[in-house]
């Protein structure tokens, strides 16, 4: 229709660690384009309620698998994609509107704030009078540049991020609520509250105390009359760059709200800094292992944190399996079964594919990327499956080592969900120990898992924070600094619209 607006979509998405050596090529963010990404969101597709108020054109969205930080080259590409596409847009139609679809922690290659950068160079092409609409993870970071390029703004409630489609949706229907306001809407007031926190995920998920209850404000703050969105980042904890710390957000209408509900925000949050705690037991791998042993709880789950690939770890350290098959229980076909979940090997793909399920194989794999706390791992055994056309792994291996059934894939890939297994011939239920390269728990494992530990293992996502040596954060900071000269001045500051050039005042 006519007088519907017209709202542009575009967005990065990469988590990216600092301290991983592999680095993200474009490929990796699988961009989608045009009606791509309309096919990709239902609540924007016509017939639903967000469909029909307005005129949805996709440019461009990449989302990557997390990993290491984003070539330049790789993001001046997309970003030449993106801009191009606006450009195109905007020869045909006036834009009204801009969803910003990103996490929020990218780390590119000699740039800063990678996402303030991108809106910056969009906003070149789309204008200051376009409204942006951004939705983010809440492990992402919101720098003040972020804060004033961008109207409205808000992050998942949950981790791990069942919310994540709700979240992204919202941030859809603030932007036609406001752009339904007419031609020139006001744009709404940002209070924004930097708080010298940095913690891991798996010390602040929401399935426990304090971020449940932290979080659990945040519809409350929102629910105020004046208040359009409350929002709290966590902050991404394996990056080095001055954004990375927590932040709260608070927008709306009415000053006095906005400001009290910012305050309340990051007030609970600092006094509930010591009570954050791992989501798990924890332990060294041996001891957790030990602990699995002993256990008669069965599957009795097993977090390989430091390599996590969905927190940007490479995804082939080789440490821990290393460890595992050097077990004397699991050397022998009758002892505890195990599933090693999972390192990367094309070579060694390559031959157990050639030789076929049921063949004995020795191979060689992981390390190609993060060897800086073991080499590749040598094994032999016996294959078990093989299955192909992954989106992220694309072929995937089963090989039997003693009684450990290791996965093996061309390219690295998180394993979240029962089925990821099932359709390799594993049963994870009936293992007794299942060892999986991820932080918390993702909710099929969690809720599979009759008993779990946190291993805290070496790589590009250590838990232990402060031996991984950041040098660029703001100091003192929540925990590297357990001791503060003064408390942090949390006064909410008000953040200039868009339109509006970059100064910021506390309230």
């Amino acid at each position: 229709m006519a007088n519907q607006p017209v709202i542009v979509i575009a967005g990065l998405a990469c988590e990216t660690s600092g301290f991983s050596p592999a680095r993200t090529l474009a490929p990796a963010f699988h961009p989608r384009r045009d009606t791509e990404i309309i096919e990709k969101y239902p609540f924007i597709q016509l017939g639903t309620p967000l469909g029909d108020a307005a005129e949805w054109r996709g440019a461009l969205i990449g989302h990557a698998l997390p990993g290491g930080i984003v070539a330049r080259t790789a993001f001046e590409e997309l970003v030449e994609d993106i801009l191009f596409r606006l450009m195109d847009i905007c020869k045909s139609t006036t834009v009204h509107g801009l969803w910003f679809d990103i996490h929020g922690a990218m780390c590119v290659e000699d740039l800063d704030d990678a996402e303030a950068e991108l809106l910056r160079r969009i906003r070149c092409v789309i204008g200051s009078h376009v409204i942006v609409s951004a939705s983010m993870d809440l492990h992402g970071n919101v720098s003040q540049e972020l804060a004033h390029q961008i109207d409205l703004i808000t992050c998942y409630r949950m981790a791990p991020h069942e919310d994540a489609m709700d979240t992204k949706e919202r941030a859809c229907r603030n932007l036609v609520n406001l752009l339904a306001g007419g031609s020139s809407p006001a744009r709404p007031l940002k209070a924004w509250v930097p708080i010298p926190i940095l913690l891991p995920g798996e010390q602040t998920s929401t399935r426990l105390q304090p971020a449940k209850g932290l979080y659990a404000l945040v519809p409350e703050v929102e629910s105020i009359a004046g208040v359009l969105d409350a929002a709290i980042w966590v902050g991404y904890a394996w990056a080095d760059e001055p954004r990375n710390h927590a932040v709260v957000m608070v927008t709306g209408w009415e000053a006095d709200v906005v400001t009290a509900g910012a305050r309340k925000l990051a007030t609970h949050f600092w006094d509930s800094r010591e009570d954050f705690h791992f989501v798990a037991p924890t332990g060294s791998l041996t001891e957790c292992i030990d602990t699995a042993l002993q256990s008669t709880s069965r599957p009795f789950f097993i977090s390989d944190s430091g390599d996590n690939p969905t927190a940007g770890g490479a995804g082939d350290v080789t440490w821990s399996l290393s460890k595992v098959l050097s077990r004397p229980e699991f050397q022998h076909d009758s002892g505890p079964r195990v599933i090693y979940a999972s390192i990367p090997g094309p070579e060694a793909v390559e031959s157990i594919v050639r030789a076929g399920v049921g063949a004995t194989v020795t191979v060689t794999a992981g390390a190609q990327v993060d060897d800086t706390h073991e080499g590749p791992v040598t094994m032999t055994g016996r294959i078990h499956a093989i299955k192909k056309g992954d989106r992220n792994a694309v072929t995937e291996t089963v090989v039997q080592v003693g009684s450990v059934s290791v996965i093996l894939t061309e390219l690295r890939k998180p394993y979240h969900l029962e089925k990821d297994f099932t359709e390799l011939n594993l049963e994870p239920r009936s293992a007794d120990i299942v060892i999986v390269k991820i932080g918390y728990l993702e909710p099929e494992l969690f809720n599979m898992a009759a008993d779990w530990m946190l291993a805290l293992t070496p790589g590009g996502v250590d838990q232990d924070l402060p031996r991984l040596g950041h040098q660029r954060i703001h100091r003192p900071m929540w925990p590297f600094d357990r001791t503060f000269s003064e408390a942090p001045d949390l006064t909410p500051r008000f953040i200039p619209p868009s339109n509006e050039p970059f100064t910021t005042h506390s309230v």
